[in-house]
C-alpha cells in the first residue's frame, strides 16, 4: 500500500531504489566487576588500535573519492581515539571502580555526548554524533562484533537508518546507494554534509522512518522537498521521474552560475557568502561559487579538543581560510560560547537563564587573556587575505567600544614587534539583540558593518526558546515586527555609508530572499549548498518590485499575511 513520510530536506535530488534497513549489531553489555584491571586496560588499548586502523582506512577512502575537506572530518575522530585525557579517564574508571572496559568507556564518553546534545547551536549539537560514532566503533571491538559495511551493497538502494554516522556515510558507493533516510539528524550533521558533497539525495530527522519502512519496500525520496514515498503507485513514479529530469536540468543551470556575479534582473549587485565552521568547509564553499565568507564560527576551534586552541593553532586555521578565499572578504566572528554552548575544559557557574547570561562577547570581555589571544591570531592572519572581524551578541555601545579598544591595543603591540598586519581591517557587530537593532543608527557611526543574526534576533524579539517545540509557532521569521528591526539596521548602515549583511538561516530561505532584497540587504550569507539556487533566484528578481513588496509586508500585522504575500509572487 502506498504511503508517504516527511523529514528535513538535507540534500536535494530525487532517488529511486529498494529500502535497505541498516541493521546495527547488538552492542549491549552489563557493567561488571573486573578481577584483573590490567587485562581490561590491555583490551581497551587493543580496541582503540583496531578502531584507529579502520578510521585511517576510511579517511584514505574518503580522501580519494570525496576530497580532503570531507576526509578531514575523520581527523577529529582520530584525535579522540588518541586523546590522553579521555583514555586516562577510562583507565581510571577501570582501576578505581574495578569495572570492565565496556562500562568504563560508556561512562567516560556519556558526559561529553550529553554536553554536546544539549547545545543550542545545531552544528555543535550534531558533534555529539562524532563522539557516539567513535565510541560505538571501539565498543564493537571490545565486544568482538563487526559493524555493518554498507560499501558491500551491490544493488540500487535507499538506506533507511535510525542515524548514519560519518564513518558509515563514508562507505557509501553512489553507484549503488542512491540516497538515504534517517530518523535523527539535521542539515548540519556530518552525514548530511557528506551527502551534499556526494550529490546524493538525503532526508533526515523523520523520527520514525525506520519503523514505517520495511526491507525491500519500493522507495522514492525527494531530497529538496523532504518527501519520502513508500511503495508509490505507477502514476506517482512517472510524476517523480519527470520531476527528477526537471531538477537535473535545473541543477545544471545553477552550476553555470558558479563564477557569475550575483546581479538582480534590474542590474543591482548583492553579495552571496557562505557560513562555515572550520577550514574543512572550504571545498564546498569554493565549489559553489561563494563571493566571500559571511560567518566563520570560530567556536568549533575551541570545542574540538580537551584544552583551548593555542594562538598558533588559531592563526593557521584563519590563515588557511583567508588564503583559500584569495582576497575575497572573510568575516570572522570572535568566540561565541555560553548559553548552552559550553567548553568541556572551562568551568561555568550555573545560571538561572543561560540564554540571557554570560555568553559570547560578555565572556570575551570577562576572560580578556583568551580574547586577546584570539585577536592576536586574527590580526596576524589578516596579512594573508581580506579579513573582517565581527563581535557577537553586542547589546550596548560600551561593549563594542571595549572590544574594539582591546583589538586596537593588540594591533599596536604586534606592529611594535614588526608583525605584518593588514592596514584596513573592517570591524563590525552581529546584530542579535533588539537593543542593538533599535540603536543601529548610533552603532552605524562607529562600526564598519552589520551582520544580522536572525536565529537569535527572532528568539529575543519574541521571547521564545527556539529549541522548544511547544513554542515553535512563535519562531516567526516573516513577522512584521522582525522585518521592521531588520529595516532599522539596514537603513542605519546605508545612512552612514556602511554595508549590512545577514548570516542567520533566514538569509538562505527562498521565501525570505525577495523580502530581504526589497529591504536593501547588501550581503546574504548561508550554507554553501544554498548559494547557487539563491543566485539563480536573485537574478530573476527585480529589486524595485521587491521594494514595493517589502513596503507592503512592513504594513501588515501578522507573519501569515506576509508569507501569503511572498508566496503570491513566486
Amino acid at each position: 500500500m502506498s504511503s508517504s513520510l516527511r523529514g528535513i530536506a538535507a540534500s536535494r535530488g530525487i532517488a529511486f531504489g529498494k529500502a535497505y534497513k541498516l541493521a546495527e549489531p547488538e552492542l549491549s553489555f552489563s557493567k561488571k566487576q573486573a578481577a584483573d584491571s590490567s587485562s581490561e586496560i590491555e583490551k581497551l588499548h587493543h580496541s582503540l588500535k583496531k578502531a584507529q586502523e579502520e578510521l585511517v582506512r576510511i579517511r584514505s577512502k574518503v580522501h580519494q573519492e570525496q576530497g580532503e575537506a570531507n576526509a578531514q572530518i575523520f581527523d577529529a575522530h582520530l584525535l579522540l581515539l588518541e586523546d590522553p585525557e579521555l583514555i586516562a579517564s577510562i583507565e581510571e574508571k577501570i582501576t578505581a571502580e574495578k569495572i570492565n572496559a565496556e562500562a568504563a568507556l560508556h561512562d567516560a564518553t556519556s558526559d561529553f555526548i550529553e554536553l554536546f546534545e544539549q547545545m543550542e547551536n545545531e552544528y555543535m549539537r550534531e558533534r555529539a554524533a562524532d563522539i557516539k560514532d567513535v565510541t560505538k566503533r571501539v565498543l564493537a571491538h571490545l565486544l568482538e562484533k563487526p559493524l555493518p559495511n554498507i560499501g558491500l551493497i551491490q544493488e540500487e538502494t535507499i538506506i533507511i537508518a535510525e542515524n548514519l554516522s560519518p564513518s558509515e556515510t563514508a562507505q557509501i558507493n553512489k553507484r549503488h546507494i542512491k540516497g538515504f533516510v534517517t530518523d535523527a539528524g539535521g542539515r548540519t550533521s556530518h552525514s548530511a554534509i557528506m551527502a551534499r558533497s556526494l550529490q546524493i539525495p538525503a532526508i533526515v530527522g523523520t523520527k520514525n522512518a525506520s519503523e514505517c519502512i520495511e526491507n525491500d519496500d519500493d522507495i522514492i525520496i525527494d531530497g529538496a522537498a523532504g518527501e519520502i514515498y513508500i511503495n508509490p503507485t505507477e502514476t506517482m513514479k512517472e510524476q517523480l521521474k519527470q520531476r527528477q529530469k526537471e531538477l537535473e536540468s535545473q541543477m545544471k543551470q545553477w552550476a553555470r552560475l558558479k563564477n557569475e556575479a550575483t546581479v538582480t534582473k534590474d542590474n543591482h549587485r548583492v553579495e552571496l557568502a557562505a557560513n562555515i565552521g572550520s577550514p574543512q568547509d572550504m571545498r564546498q564553499v569554493i565549489e559553489n561559487g561563494a563571493e566571500g565568507i559571511g560567518l566563520y564560527r570560530t567556536e568549533f576551534l575551541y570545542m574540538k579538543g580537551s584544552s583551548p586552541p593555542t594562538e598558533e593553532e588559531q592563526f593557521l586555521a584563519y590563515k588557511s581560510v583567508l588564503e583559500s578565499m584569495d582576497e575575497k572578504p572573510v568575516v570572522v566572528r570572535t568566540l561565541d560560547i555560553g548559553g548552552d554552548k559550553q567548553l568541556p575544559y572551562r568551568e561555568s557557574p550555573k545560571e538561572m537563564n543561560p540564554f540571557l547570561g554570560v555568553r559570547a562577547i560578555r565572556i570575551s570581555l570577562e576572560e580578556v587573556d583568551m580574547f586577546r589571544k584570539q585577536l592576536r591570531a586574527l590580526l596576524r592572519a589578516s596579512h594573508y587575505g581580506n579579513l573582517k572581524i565581527m563581535f557577537p551578541m553586542i547589546a550596548t555601545l560600551d561593549e563594542f567600544r571595549e572590544a574594539k579598544r582591546i583589538l586596537l591595543e593588540e594591533k599596536e603591540s604586534l606592529l611594535e614587534q614588526s608583525v605584518p598586519i593588514a592596514e584596513n581591517i573592517e570591524i563590525g557587530i552581529m546584530v542579535e539583540t533588539p537593543a542593538a537593532a533599535i540603536l543601529a543608527d548610533e552603532f552605524a557611526k562607529e562600526v564598519n558593518f552589520f551582520s544580522i543574526g536572525t536565529n537569535d534576533l527572532i528568539q529575543y524579539t519574541f521571547a521564545v526558546d527556539r529549541m522548544n517545540e511547544r513554542l515553535s509557532y512563535l519562531y516567526q521569521p516573516y513577522h512584521p515586527a522582525l522585518l521592521k528591526l531588520i529595516k532599522l539596521v539596514i537603513d542605519a548602515a546605508h545612512k552612514e555609508g556602511k554595508w549590512a549583511g545577514m548570516c542567520g538561516e533566514m538569509a538562505g530561505d527562498s521565501l525570505a530572499i525577495p523580502l530581504l532584497l526589497g529591504l536593501g540587504l547588501d550581503e546574504f550569507s548561508m550554507s554553501a549548498s544554498s548559494i547557487l539556487p539563491a543566485r539563480s533566484q536573485l537574478r530573476q528578481l527585480n529589486r524595485q518590485e521587491m521594494k514595493n513588496i517589502a513596503e507592503k509586508a512592513l504594513a501588515m500585522k501578522t507573519a501569515t499575511e506576509v508569507l501569503e504575500l511572498v508566496q503570491s509572487i513566486s
